[in-house]
């Protein structure tokens, strides 16, 4: 298989971890005969002070040209006081609008090795399974007006939540052939008791949900559903939502199981490329430390393996890998035990690409050899 993938790397840490997940997916390409093209672009503030726009013309039409996208992180102090419509951040929602990316799909994947660093106690976090869908390219991050104002003298500001039906259905459909393949449980999450959007998005998974009559549907309002999160974690399955309260619960649910650089994500388009990227930002404090967690950038990579190239074994060796790092007790900073020294972005990512080429076991279970 030769495949195309554009890397973004972004800011901050982005630029550590990502160079850290293409080495391990060219690792993964050696070990099974795969051919990875890399090209290189950028965006967020890097692309700022190199263009003067957070997403230039040539990286959305590299995206366009390639098999899948890698993204590392946008965003940092830096570019903070610049005005709202040429921050990093604008880029981040320019190239999900430009790429027609509709959902993010984050896996949350409790691991008993690192148990001891979730905020939950283990009997309420161990065992959590679950994976978050959210929409991505309406609701208040993209309606307009969105604008400072002034009315009757006084400073004001507006921003609108605009979805039409067509852009609920293609995302709660999603999440209910997602949940057909795990345990058949959706729980939609909405603010229904206040909000015409959230009783049309309700509505919407109630005529879905008839399409799919062996999946079980919960309504659930967002702010129990951020309790029930830390209450009963286990009872999830897959949790489907709008963009800002997806943005917000699938944070939040990332953290349960220790922190934001474990978990990965993937957006989803109907017809273009995937992006896929970790869920934490740029982590400017830490930038050029070498001491970013490389893990939730890593298993992106699995997601891609899987999901834009079809290549299951691949992406099951590459998360094998991981778990076995983490079984042996290595970590990085954030996942740190007190007292233990971590190791670098750099020996991290070398550990796992040295469980995934040089485990009899992994290549055994992959059916490498016999």
């Amino acid at each position: 298989m030769h495949k195309r993938i554009a890397v973004l790397p972004g800011d901050g840490v982005g630029k550590e971890v990502t160079k850290g997940a293409v080495s391990v997916l060219q690792a993964a390409g050696e070990l099974f005969g795969h051919k990875f093209q890399f090209t290189y672009g950028e965006i967020g503030g890097n692309a700022i002070d190199e263009h003067g726009t957070p997403l230039p013309q040539q990286t959305i039409d590299l995206c366009k040209s390639s098999d899948a996208v890698l993204l590392g992180a946008v965003g940092g102090p830096k570019w903070d006081r610049l005005p709202g419509h040429i921050r990093p951040e604008k880029g981040l929602l320019k190239i999900r609008k430009d790429l027609g990316l509709y959902a993010n799909i984050r896996p949350v994947h409790y691991y008993s090795s690192i148990s001891d660093i979730s905020p939950l106690r283990r009997e309420v976090i161990e065992g959590a399974d679950m994976v978050v869908v959210r929409e991505l390219t309406g609701g208040l991050y993209f309606g307009k007006p969105s604008e400072r104002t002034v009315e009757k003298g006084e400073a004001s500001a507006v921003d609108t939540l605009f979805y039409k039906k067509k852009e609920m259905e293609r995302v709660l459909r999603y999440a209910f052939k997602l949940a057909s393949g795990r345990r058949g449980k959706v729980t939609s999450v909405d603010k229904a008791n206040v909000l015409e959007s959230s009783r049309m998005w309700r509505e919407t998974a109630e005529e879905i949900a008839k399409d799919f009559p062996g999946i079980e549907l919960d309504h659930m309002l967002v702010d129990n559903a951020a309790m029930q999160l830390i209450k009963n974690p286990r009872q999830f399955d897959v949790m489907v939502t709008e963009n800002m309260f997806g943005d917000i619960l699938s944070d939040e649910a990332s953290v349960l199981t220790g922190s934001l650089g474990m978990l990965p994500s993937a957006s989803i388009s109907a017809n273009g490329p995937y992006l896929y990227e970790p869920i934490h930002g740029s982590a400017p404090d830490i930038a050029g430390q070498n001491a970013a967690n490389p893990i939730a950038m890593i298993l992106s990579v699995a997601m891609m393996l899987r999901l834009s190239f079809g290549l299951k074994e691949e992406a099951d060796a590459v998360e094998h890998a991981v778990s076995q790092v983490l079984d042996s007790g290595s970590r990085t900073r954030d996942i740190a035990r007190d007292g233990a020294v971590p190791l670098t972005t750099q020996e991290m990512t070398d550990e796992i690409k040295a469980a995934l080429l040089d485990n009899e076991a992994i290549m055994n279970i992959m059916g490498v050899y016999a």
